[in-house]
This record gives C-alpha cells, sequence and structure tokens, in this order.
C-alpha cells in the first residue's frame, strides 16, 4: 500500500483488485435489506432450540406488539433453549417510561395489585411504541433478498457513522452495497483541523440508490431499522437473535451469562464460497434477555477499541472477529464510571459460539441468585448444538454423519474431534497473542470463541516495555490473565470445554465410536451420567492439552522465526535466540515492538567491527523507557554476546535464500514484513478516543487514518529511516508520532473492564 491514502483511493476500496479480491470486485452489490440467507441447515436460528416464548420469527414479531418486555426482562431460558429471539433497541435503562396518572396515583378505593397492573400495562404500551414494528420501504430492489424492514413509532435518535471497516467489508461481506458511506466519511488524515470534517450530506453526482443504500445501512447497522421475515414456512423465515451461554469468570462459575449486549442481525454466505457464511452482529443494541442488571449499550470509548483492534489483529495474522461498522448514537447517555455517549459496534464472524454455549448445557453447577443463576443440565441440548457446530461451524473432516451416504445407523462420534479441534485453533491464536505482545485482558470461558477466534475486545493491551508479567486489566487485582498466562488460561477454558463434553464423549465411546442419537440421555441415571463423564475425561484430556501445548509451540516458533528474518528452524532456537531476546527486553526495560522492528535492519557484518556493533547496541538500548537508569555498560555487554550469536546464525543460513542476489536486502524485507512499524497502543487509543469525542467530524477522519495504518501495521509509516525531520510535512510527522511510544506515564496504562 502506499504511504498516503488520497480520498479517491479509499473511496474505491471496496473495488481494489488484489489477486484474493479479483473475483470479489465482480461481485453484485445489494443494499443490506437484500442480502441473501443461509439455507435452514446452515443457519443457526433454524438448527438450533429458540426460546419457547418465542418459538418462530413470526410468533416472536406478534409477541413484540403485545408483550415486548419478555426480550427486554432478564430471565433464564429453558434449558433446551440455545437463543432468544431479540430485535435491536438501543435506550437507556432503567427505562424513562412515562406513566399515566392512573398508574402514578392509586384511585381512591383501588388497591396496590390494581395499580401495580396499570404500571405494568403502561410499561407495555410504553415499549411496544418503542419497538421496531412499523413496516417501511427497502433500499432492496424486488426480488433482492426477502428480508422486511421495519422501523419504531417513537424512537429515532440521531445516528451517526464514524468507522467502516474497508478490510472486513472486502474479506467478509465483499456483496454489501454500502452507497457513498466512504464519502460521507472523508478522506481520512491525522491532521485535519477540528470542525473541518465532512459536511454530511451527499457529494455532488451521488445517485439517490447509492444515498439509500448508505442511508439503510447506518438504519439498520445503528438499531434504529430491523430486517425480518416472518411469512412463509418457518424455514423461509428470519429474525435477530442472541445467544444463551454460561462461563467461568476469574476462575469462578458465574451461571448463565449471554449476550447481554449483542444482537445478531442475519448470516449471509460469502459469494465466493457459499459454504462459508458471516454472522453481522451488532454490539451495544440494546437489553436483551441475557442483560441482568446491565443496560444493553456500548459506550464510544469501548467500541473505537474494538473496531480498530479486529482490523489491526486481521493485519497481524492472527484469528479474530472483524469489524464492519461504527455509528455513534450522541444524544444517548450511558452511565459508566461517567456518562458517555453511545455507540454500536457491528463485527462479523462465521461464527459467536464460545465455549460458554457448551458449558450452560452442562453446568458445574445449579445456581439461584438476584438478576441470574444457571438452569439445570439438558443433555440431548447439548448434542444438538455439539453436532451442528461440529458439522457446520468446524466443518470437521472425516465424519460420516446421520443420514449421509454410507453413514451406518446414527453415524461417527464425533465429540473427541470437537474438541480437539477447538484446542488446535485456540492455541494458533494464544500462540499469535504471545508472538505480537498482545493481552487479552479477560479469558473467561465466556470469552473463548470455539473458532479459536479474539473475541470480546474489552481491556486488551499491545505490550509496551516487555514485562511477562504485565496485567493490562485494572479489575485482574492477582494477575490471573497476565500475559505470561495467557497459554495455561486458554487451557483452563478447554477443560472447561472437555467437562461439558465429556458425558457424550463417553456414551460415543460405549457406543464403539459411533454418534449418540436424540434422546441418548434421557433415561440415564445420574450415576450412569457420572461414570460417561469421567470416561470421557480419561479419554481425552491428556491427548487435549497435548494438542494444544504442541499446536502453540509449533505457531509460536513459526512466528518468531518470521519476527527474526530466519529460514531454518532448530531445535534449540528458543532457548538460543528467542527467550534470550526476550530477556534482555525485560532486563534494560525496552520497547517490545521496537526492538523487533530495529532488528529488522541487523546485518551480520555489524558484528565485524567494533564501532559499528555499538552503534547498532546504542541504538537499541535507545529504545529503553527508562534512559537514567539503564546500565549501559552491562547493556553493551549483554547486547553483543547475542548479536554475535545472531550474526552467526544468519550467515549460516545464507544458501537458504535461493535466488536472492541480495541476502541482507532480502532477510530484511521478509523482517519487515512481519515486524509492525505501527501498533495500536493505549496512548494512542486514548488520543483517538478523546479526538472522536471532542469533535466527530474531524475525529472520525483519524479515526480512518489509524484504522488504515493498523491494516497495514508493516509500511514504513512517517517516513522511516529518515533521520531529518526538517523536510517532512506535517501528515508525515504526525505519523511518525503514532509510531512512537507515547508518553512514559501511559505505557503499560491499565483499563477496566467496560472499556
Amino acid at each position: 500500500m502506499p504511504l498516503r491514502t488520497t480520498f479517491a483511493t479509499f473511496r474505491s476500496m471496496s473495488h481494489t483488485s488484489t489477486p484474493a479480491q479479483a473475483s470479489a470486485s465482480a461481485v453484485k452489490r445489494v443494499p443490506i435489506s437484500g442480502l441473501p440467507l443461509p439455507p435452514p441447515p446452515h443457519s443457526l436460528i433454524h438448527a438450533l432450540t429458540p426460546d419457547p416464548y418465542t418459538p418462530t420469527p413470526a410468533e416472536w414479531h406478534n409477541i413484540r406488539a403485545e408483550k415486548p418486555s419478555l426480550q427486554r426482562r432478564a430471565r433464564l431460558l429453558t434449558p433446551s433453549a440455545h437463543f432468544s429471539y431479540v430485535a435491536p433497541c438501543p435506550l437507556p435503562f432503567p427505562f424513562r417510561v412515562e406513566y399515566p396518572k392512573e398508574a402514578e396515583e392509586p384511585q381512591e378505593g383501588e388497591d396496590a395489585e390494581a395499580q401495580g397492573k396499570a404500571q405494568v400495562a403502561a410499561v407495555e404500551r410504553w415499549l411496544v411504541e418503542r419497538e421496531a414494528l412499523r413496516e417501511v420501504p427497502r433500499a432492496a430492489k424486488e426480488g433482492q433478498g426477502r428480508l422486511r424492514k421495519y422501523v419504531a413509532e417513537k424512537r429515532d435518535e440521531e445516528r451517526v457513522l464514524i468507522g467502516l471497516a474497508e478490510t472486513g467489508l472486502r474479506d467478509c461481506l465483499p456483496h454489501l452495497d454500502v452507497g457513498d458511506a466512504f464519502e460521507l466519511l472523508g478522506a481520512p488524515s491525522l491532521t485535519v483541523p477540528a470542525g473541518q470534517g465532512t459536511d454530511g450530506g451527499a457529494g455532488e453526482g451521488t445517485s439517490a440508490a447509492a444515498v439509500a443504500a448508505r442511508q439503510e445501512l447506518v438504519d439498520v447497522l445503528s438499531g434504529n431499522a430491523v430486517l425480518m421475515n416472518g411469512e412463509g414456512k418457518v424455514g423461509d423465515q428470519w429474525a435477530p437473535w442472541s445467544l444463551r451461554y454460561s462461563g467461568h469468570q476469574f476462575g469462578n462459575w458465574a451461571g448463565q451469562l449471554g449476550d447481554g449486549r449483542a444482537i445478531s442481525l442475519l448470516a449471509t454466505p460469502h459469494p465466493d464460497d457459499p459454504r462459508t457464511t458471516y454472522e453481522l452482529q451488532l454490539k451495544g443494541a440494546g437489553r436483551t434477555p441475557f442483560s441482568r442488571m446491565a443496560d444493553g449499550l456500548a459506550v464510544l470509548r469501548s467500541s473505537i477499541r474494538e473496531f480498530l483492534c479486529s482490523e489491526a489483529m486481521h493485519a497481524l495474522g492472527i484469528p479474530t472477529t472483524r469489524a464492519l461498522s461504527l455509528i455513534h448514537l450522541p444524544k444517548l447517555p450511558v452511565e459508566r464510571e461517567r456518562i458517555e455517549s453511545a455507540c454500536v459496534l457491528t463485527r462479523v464472524a462465521p461464527s459467536f459460539i464460545r465455549i460458554g454455549s457448551f458449558e450452560a448445557l452442562n453446568p458445574p453447577a445449579q445456581m439461584y441468585f438476584l438478576g441470574g443463576g444457571q438452569q439445570a443440565a439438558d443433555l440431548d441440548a447439548l448434542r444438538v448444538l455439539g453436532e451442528w457446530v461440529a458439522r457446520h461451524v468446524l466443518a470437521l473432516p472425516d465424519v460420516k454423519w446421520r443420514g449421509d451416504e454410507g453413514a451406518e445407523g446414527p453415524g461417527d462420534a464425533w465429540g473427541t474431534k470437537l474438541v480437539l479441534e477447538v484446542a488446535r485453533r485456540n492455541a494458533k491464536m494464544v500462540a499469535g497473542w504471545q508472538a505480537y505482545g498482545f493481552m487479552h485482558g479477560v479469558i473467561n470461558t465466556d470469552n473463548v470463541s470455539i473458532l479459536g477466534l479474539t473475541i470480546d475486545y474489552g481491556p486488551y493491551a499491545f505490550m509496551d516495555v516487555f514485562d511477562p508479567w504485565h496485567i493490562c486489566n485494572h479489575s485482574d487485582q492477582e494477575g490471573r490473565y497476565a500475559y505470561k498466562y495467557q497459554p495455561a488460561m486458554i487451557i483452563y477454558a478447554l477443560r472447561a470445554l472437555l467437562n461439558a463434553l465429556a458425558p457424550l464423549i463417553g456414551a460415543e465411546d460405549e457406543l464403539g465410536g459411533k454418534a449418540v442419537s436424540p434422546g441418548w440421555a434421557d433415561d440415564a441415571s445420574k450415576d450412569q451420567a457420572k461414570e460417561w463423564s469421567k470416561r470421557g475425561t480419561e479419554l481425552v484430556k491428556d491427548e487435549m492439552e497435548r494438542v494444544m501445548e504442541e499446536a502453540c509451540a509449533v505457531e509460536y516458533g513459526r512466528l518468531m522465526h518470521r519476527r527474526l528474518g530466519l529460514r531454518r528452524i532448530d531445535k534449540d532456537d528458543e532457548s538460543k535466540f528467542a527467550r534470550p531476546l526476550l530477556s534482555l527486553m525485560e532486563d534494560h526495560s525496552l520497547d517490545f515492538h521496537r526492538t523487533f522492528r530495529r532488528l529488522c535492519f541487523f546485518t551480520p557484518s555489524v558484528v565485524a567491527s567494533e564501532e559499528s556493533l555499538k552503534a547498532f547496541i546504542d541504538s537499541l538500548l535507545e529504545l529503553s523507557s527508562e534512559p537514567e537508569r539503564l546500565d549501559r555498560i552491562r547493556g553493551h555487554s549483554d547486547w553483543s554476546e547475542w548479536l554475535r550469536k545472531y550474526a552467526a546464525r544468519i550467515e549460516s543460513e545464507r544458501d537458504h535464500w535461493d535466488g536472492e542476489g541480495d541476502v541482507d536486502a532480502a532477510r530484511e524485507r521478509e523482517a519487515k514484513s512481519a515486524n509492525p512499524r505501527f501498533v495500536l497502543r493505549q496512548w494512542l487509543l486514548e488520543e483517538v478516543i478523546k479526538k472522536v469525542e471532542t469533535d466527530t467530524e474531524s475525529g472520525k477522519r483519524v479515526l480512518g487514518k489509524v484504522l488504515h495504518m493498523a491494516c497495514n501495521p508493516y509500511e514504513p509509516w512517517g517516513a522511516e529511516g529518515v533521520e531529518d525531520e526538517s523536510g517532512l510535512d506535517a501528515e508525515t510527522k504526525e505519523e511518525r508520532r503514532y509510531c512512537g511510544m507515547g508518553e512514559r506515564k501511559l505505557l503499560g496504562f491499565q483499563c477496566s473492564c467496560s472499556s
């Protein structure tokens, strides 16, 4: 990518034609209401069990017109249910209900029960007026999709599009027409003066269709409009939903949790691979049955953090959910540590199912408390979820399923394979975290994806000064989720998954390697279930942990080789190079990412001259956060020893660079492609958030530029390598500043869970 992105190129980003996107560029784009839906077997809402209060989209739609509090009231779902239909409805909570006089004050002779009923009726009427129940025309043409669009009578919050992720759009939804959204956002820039954003209107020559597609996108992705279909047979109907799940939080069983502020709008097949579907999920769109005592909303601050980091992680090659849009609701107040404004993030993934989704169906304990609790186990619901995940989400190979051609009876066992595949995927993910100094902050089992995707960005951080004990979440007082312990916490989550699936795995073993059938545990005694669980755990636990540890080590080794620009793999590489390098960073308080980036420019010839070696080591020691406390004599001694070994290793690999005339130059290019120049540091995020909060119009252009830098982290932003800054323009100078460590007081800055 070029260093500078012009308005024209940014406008056409969704139409670029890199080899991977060539076919996507020819895809016919449709407005969001025209997106195709997956066939029922690939659709979560048709494959899993809904909340029996709202068993179909049609019945759900009718109930919303009569008793909408059902989906806004926190409650435990029936044990067999996997999800509940629920519509986006961002409102302050507790609700500001306007009671009629008869509900506020009891009439003469009226008892408290009658007054209570009047108040309940008033709440229902108030919510009905704010439910999206009135059908309005779509932007999609007739014949494009089967969704209908609905809005509310008394809810029309101001909504401002402040971010649209071109990379998420390109990779996941190339068939989505965003209209003139990029024009509305304006040209990305770090130096646009406050108050000088876009005018918020359509540009000259913008077609009415483009404006309509963009407006519908904003309406739907802000939660203002709802897309659904209640017509025809159930397999043709569609409605938004939230998932039920449970989980362990900071090592303690928390019972039913669920999507308390997340609502999945729809799923759509990728045009290049119809077997791959992507869910569009709103985060911060209002209360659901899983919100407990919370408001279901998200603030601008936390939404910006997740929006940027989702795409930054993808650019680093770390598995993650993706971002699509950010829509600010500036007039909607949200109470956190302070009063903030609301924002709705749209994120995208093939599935948002978590380990906690399985724990909910076979929990370690039942519990009941104010605002929450936990249902009894439902082992057949566990089978339903597991079969669908294994077959359609993970797409496990070499499994013959019930009803497949050539499958005998119930089909092949799948429980063990599911656990091991989830272990492999999460091992690869956490290896990426460790190699790139990413700290999640809240690795609760409900925050661990079945697909091995980084999910639920809260108080995350990228490492500044290397510290293996660093804790990025100030709520994590015991350091449970410190950087050093992240792989162990993934193993903890995998054990929770195994504990949930253990009885099913034990039963499959008893059946001789065949899958369990519907109703498989209906007549099982408690002792039988315990025996199955014991057998399932014994069969899988050791192998699961071995798979996770080996897969993590292999992926971590691969990534560290890339970061060090090495080609050959020796069994002692980690002990000889990687670990000593990290110790050097820790001992001398060096910046993690800038140290790796600086090593890209190292060549073996440096050690041939004491003067050159000293100069290179000085350039490394300049990356210390505490130069006044630096022991330079020791620093030179330590680095000299490591660099000489590193130089010898690089020299020994020269014959591994076939076809490269200048091996040093080739190695530098490859190393720079693995070591980011730009990193989403805490100080930078705080500054971007403040700019957007202070002035949305100019702030969204800063946000756009930071997103672009995060999506292209290896580019030499800020004229890297140019020492004389006098000839640099203001934008380049600002890029350079954004690639720095920032103020010392923000190094290692900790966020709260509400971040």
